[in-house]
């Protein structure tokens, strides 16, 4: 058995698979529409934004929506990182557990992810 793909709702499939492959550098799958898009990893990987009507955006810390998973991304600096990140729509939550190994960010949909040094 081998992980082939992970898909995310939210509200907005194309916007959400344009952040990623923004910050990322994926490549768009060339199927993807309005309804679920998604982008291809190098080593084969697929990521997939599928729309949910009503979704609800995770509250991390705060678990009243939980966070339910969160993708983790290495990263050379946190500070360069973090702003080109922000700078693309990813939020900051103010509640940042260990800031000067890992910094948690939310995508433009609300998922919490983590750029990590290394």
């Amino acid at each position: 058995m081998r992980l082939r793909a992970i898909t995310l709702d939210c509200p907005d499939p194309p916007a959400l698979a344009a952040f990623y492959q923004e910050a990322a550098g994926l490549e768009p799958h060339p199927e993807s529409n309005a309804e679920f898009a998604g982008l291809v990893c190098a080593d084969g990987l697929f990521i997939g934004f599928q729309r949910v009507d009503g979704h609800r955006a995770p509250r991390w810390p705060d678990q009243t929506v939980p966070q339910q998973l969160h993708l983790d991304f290495a990263v050379d600096d946190l500070d360069e990182a973090e702003a080109r990140l922000l700078g693309l729509g990813a939020g900051r939550p103010d509640h940042q557990p260990n800031e000067e190994r890992w910094r948690v960010l939310t995508d433009p949909a609300g998922h919490p992810f983590c750029i990590v040094k290394g």
